[in-house]
C-alpha cells in the first residue's frame, strides 16, 4: 500500500499551495485513494477519497475544501452532488464525461487506468469534469492523452516500469507530461512527489 506525500504549486509561478499526505492501493473493486491536504502554514485544507472500478470508473468520489463538500459517482455519464459551507443548500450535476478530475495527483492516475493506453495506442480524447480549488466548483473539460513511452527501471524491488504521458488541453492547445509508476504520480505540472514510504502498486 503506498503511502507518501505530494507537495502542490501553481505549475505557473511555483507559488507553493499545499501538501497532500497520500495512501493508496488495489482492491477488491478496483483502486482506492485517500489522502488529507494541509496549507503551507501546516493548517487543514481539505481530503480527497476516490474510489475507482475495475474499469477504472469512479465508483464514488468525496472531496472537502474548506467547508465545501462534493460527492460523486459515475452515473449517466458523472453525477455529483456539492455541498455550500453553511449546509442548508446542495446543488445536484450531471454531465456525459467520462469522470472527474482536479488538482490531486489522485485524478491523474484514476484517467490513466480508466483510458489504459499503450505506446501504440492512438491520442485518446476523454471528456472530464474537474473541480476547482478552495470552492469545488465543477468545471468541464475536454483532453487528449497519449502514451508516449514507457520505460522498466531496475529497483530493489524489482523492474518499475514508468509511464510518460502527454496531455493535451484541448480547449487551449497546451501540452503537458505527467510520468506515472503503478499507482503514484511522479512528476506532472503543479505536483511533486517529496517523500513514498512504500513501492507503487502494480496494476493487472
Amino acid at each position: 500500500m503506498p503511502r507518501g506525500r505530494y507537495s502542490l504549486h501553481d505549475p505557473h509561478d511555483h507559488t507553493p499551495l499545499a501538501e497532500e499526505h497520500f495512501q493508496c492501493a488495489p482492491g477488491p473493486s478496483g483502486w482506492r485513494y485517500v489522502s488529507r491536504l494541509t496549507d503551507p502554514a501546516g493548517e487543514h485544507r481539505g481530503s480527497v477519497d476516490l474510489a475507482l472500478d475495475d474499469l477504472g470508473r469512479p465508483l464514488r468520489l468525496e472531496l472537502h475544501a474548506g467547508d465545501w463538500q462534493v460527492r460523486g459517482a459515475a452515473l449517466d455519464g458523472v453525477t455529483w452532488v456539492r455541498t455550500d459551507p453553511t449546509g442548508l443548500h446542495a446543488t445536484e450535476g450531471n454531465v456525459r464525461a467520462h469522470a472527474f478530475t482536479g488538482t490531486s495527483p489522485a485524478f491523474l492516475v484514476a484517467t490513466a487506468r480508466l483510458l489504459r493506453l499503450t505506446p501504440s495506442s492512438a491520442a485518446t480524447r476523454v471528456r472530464l469534469v474537474a473541480f476547482t480549488d478552495q470552492v469545488l466548483a465543477p468545471r468541464t473539460v475536454d483532453q487528449s492523452w497519449a502514451l508516449v513511452n514507457s520505460e522498466a527501471h531496475a529497483t530493489d524491488n524489482g523492474p518499475l516500469t514508468v509511464d510518460e504521458y502527454q496531455v493535451t488541453a484541448l480547449d487551449t492547445g497546451e501540452q503537458h507530461a505527467v510520468h506515472i509508476a503503478g499507482d503514484v504520480v511522479l512528476a506532472a505540472p503543479g505536483i511533486e512527489l517529496e517523500d513514498l514510504q512504500s513501492p507503487p502498486s502494480r496494476f493487472d
